[in-house]
């Protein structure tokens, strides 16, 4: 076994790693990237030595300087993780080289299976049922749209070097092929270098049910049974269980028996995820994963096992732990990725400062895998993904409502997170029943609505925090405590408080005990706030609701159930703001690079035609004209590295004609 190994990479798959080599006895290596100096998976490893600037491909990618790292620390192993690294089969060649082992299979299969369409034709030959379309070379736009018209339409155009949704379109009619296919090959070509394009059927409610297998070099490979991944957005996981809800012990058996025909093709060794399009009882082969998935945890819970510690234990030369016959399923896992991004804004990923953490209370049949700590700051240079919820339970039902409960005890303030959505998917009729495929979100889009609007209780629990807070005794003259006294009355004061678009003025008169009464909005409540360090009781008559109040700046934010309001003050005495003129100029939400340009200087351009494309944390953001009218300016170039509010367009409208 190995003394020390390097992880090659970050956040909460660093962390996870480092944790298996710690209980192992294996000493670790970070690196970490400019951005990530003060991060929890370098306080976390033995060593850690910085590779470079915040850009992943000035740093994480860059696996020359990971492997001379790995040299003068005296690593002999590198776990690439998933994601940068860990299916760049020129870098386990190069890692070979260096006398270093590659935790991960060997080049000829990361090679094998890195080409959608070579892994088609080989699965093919194999005996693996494949979805009816176009796997060929001839990338001629009129062939593969002829191709299409003998699949039949819907199709689904898809990046033969791809991932994670990009360089894929749903074309619905033959009219909108050529321009699916131009969009398609130029995201592929950004993305991936490479513009090579499959045409599948496309299925209209399939699940995405896929296998971990895994292989030793002994010529062993077993089936580690397999997880439904059908809740996406954008093609890409949300929430992933294990085992995947009605599939029979017979389609498990054929499932298992199809994913190592694949993996015995070629000769793999290591962990690594078969993906199936399932519909109608049927499976067919999408792609194989040459990597760990982040989705992992799920099969730990339901089998008992590290997955990691296989790795480790397969990539040092032993024989798989366990064999087919020893493996079995218990229970039923659940996780569910928490991410930067805000789903009410078309999933928009989010950065800045964690100024609250509060995770839910672990256990053995609840766990949290994250990177961040309170404090930290999200970046845009990486994944939107910042942790992962995994909860196991006796059952589907047993598993899902512990998810339930975890998710409202999820706290985190600071840049907008998926949590509401999540909560609610957890929540769902049809998520409950199990009849979900990879359209269920869109079909749903009450789930990507905002969080629901504060009730009077929280607008009570804010104004009292307010009171609170504008009253505590500092020292000083009695006369600059503004906690409502009057000479022979009852104390009354009265605030206006801002959250989002609507506003409420509250006002209040003390009554005994500490309780007040509370008007606002034709509404009246009596209740008392107390508690400290955050964490509050809002105590009424005959009930009463935890909930924590933070302050940050002007921003004070009250949470109940894990979800966030946000309330301003607003000053009666401040002089009103001037109306602002209508804002001609286009800007960046957040830091992002600009992947695609496409307008210029004086350019006409028509309202909903596209100006040009940001991306951030692997997502993208397309910018389109608000009206008709002309591209005065263009401050950006393609490639350019942007801040958050920097100008990207000077936009001027056509006038609108009077009457």
């Amino acid at each position: 076994m190995f003394s020390k190994i390097l992880i090659a990479n970050r956040g909460e798959i660093a962390c996870r790693v480092i944790s298996t080599a710690r209980r192992m006895g294996i000493r670790t290596v970070a690196v970490y990237s400019d951005a990530d100096a003060g991060a929890r998976h370098v306080d976390m490893a033995d060593e850690a030595y910085g590779i470079g600037p915040a850009p992943a491909r000035q740093s994480y990618l860059r696996g020359d300087d990971i492997l001379l790292v790995a040299r003068r620390a005296g690593a002999e192993a590198i776990h690439p993780g998933y994601g940068f690294l860990s299916e760049n089969a020129d870098f386990a060649e190069e890692c070979a080289a260096a006398g270093m082992v590659f935790i991960g299979p060997r080049p000829a299969a990361i090679r094998a299976m890195g080409s959608k369409s070579a892994a088609k034709q080989l699965m093919e030959q194999s005996g693996v049922p494949l979805v009816p379309g176009y796997h060929g070379a001839d990338q001629s736009p009129a062939l593969l749209q002829a191709e299409a018209h003998r699949i039949g339409y819907p199709v689904l155009l898809k990046a033969s070097a791809g991932g994670g949704g990009k360089g894929m379109r749903v074309v619905e009619a033959s009219a909108d092929f050529a321009d699916a296919l131009a969009r398609a090959k130029g995201e592929a070509r950004a993305s991936f270098g490479d513009d090579h394009m499959l045409v599948e059927k496309y299925l209209t409610r399939p699940r995405h049910i896929e296998v971990q297998v895994f292989g030793d070099t002994h010529g062993n490979i077993v089936s580690l049974f397999e997880r439904d991944c059908s809740i996406q957005r954008r093609h890409q996981k949300v929430i992933e269980e294990s085992p995947a809800p009605f599939i029979t012990p017979a389609q498990r058996a054929s499932l298992g028996a199809a994913a190592i025909a694949a993996a015995r093709a070629v000769d793999y060794v290591g962990a690594g995820t078969v993906e199936f399009i399932y519909e109608d009882e049927r499976f067919y082969f999408m792609e194989m994963n040459t990597r760990l998935q982040v989705e992992h945890p799920v099969t730990e819970f339901v089998t008992g096992l590290d997955l990691v510690e296989w790795q480790l234990r397969v990539a040092s030369g032993e024989v798989l732990p366990l064999s087919q016959a020893a493996l079995s399923l218990r229970g039923h896992a659940i996780e569910a990725r928490i991410c930067a991004e805000d789903p009410a804004r078309d999933f928009m990923p989010a950065t800045g400062l964690v100024t609250h953490l509060r995770l839910p209370e672990t256990s053995p049949d609840v766990r949290v895998d994250t990177g961040i700590r309170q404090g930290d700051v999200i970046t845009p240079y990486y994944d939107s993904m910042i942790a992962k919820l995994i909860v196991w339970g006796e059952d589907r039902e047993a598993a899902r409502r512990r998810l339930a409960v975890a998710l409202e005890s999820y706290e985190l303030v600071g840049p907008a997170t998926n949590l509401t959505l999540l909560r609610r998917i957890a929540g769902h009729d049809v998520f409950r029943a199990a009849t979900i495929d990879t359209g269920f979100i869109p079909r749903y889009p009450a789930l990507l609505a905002a969080p629901a609007l504060p009730g009077p209780q929280v607008w009570a629990a804010a104004a009292l925090a307010w009171a609170g807070a504008a009253c505590a005794p500092d020292g000083g003259s009695p006369w600059a405590q503004a906690d409502g006294w009057r000479l022979n009355a009852a104390p009354s004061w009265q605030v206006t408080l801002r959250h989002g678009e609507g506003s409420m003025l509250v006002q209040a008169v003390g009554l005994a005990g500490g309780f007040w009464r509370l008007r606002m909005d034709g509404e009246e409540i009596t209740a008392r706030l107390h508690g400290a360090a955050g964490s509050f009781t809002l105590q009424q008559e005959r009930s009463s609701l935890g909930l924590g109040v933070l302050f940050s700046g002007p921003v004070m934010t009250v949470l109940v159930n894990g979800e966030n309001y946000p309330f301003a003050v607003i000053d009666p005495c401040a002089p009103p703001a001037a109306a602002a003129a209508a804002d001609t100029r286009l800007v960046a939400p957040i830091p992002a690079r600009v992947a695609q340009l496409f307008v210029h200087a004086g350019m006409r351009v028509k309202k909903g035609e596209k100006l040009l494309i940001l991306e951030a944390m692997k997502m993208e953001t397309i910018f389109t004209a608000p009206r008709d009218g002309e591209i005065e300016t263009v401050h950006v170039r393609q490639d350019e590295l942007v801040q958050e509010g920097a100008q990207l367009v000077g936009f001027k409208p056509d006038a609108v004609p009077e009457g």
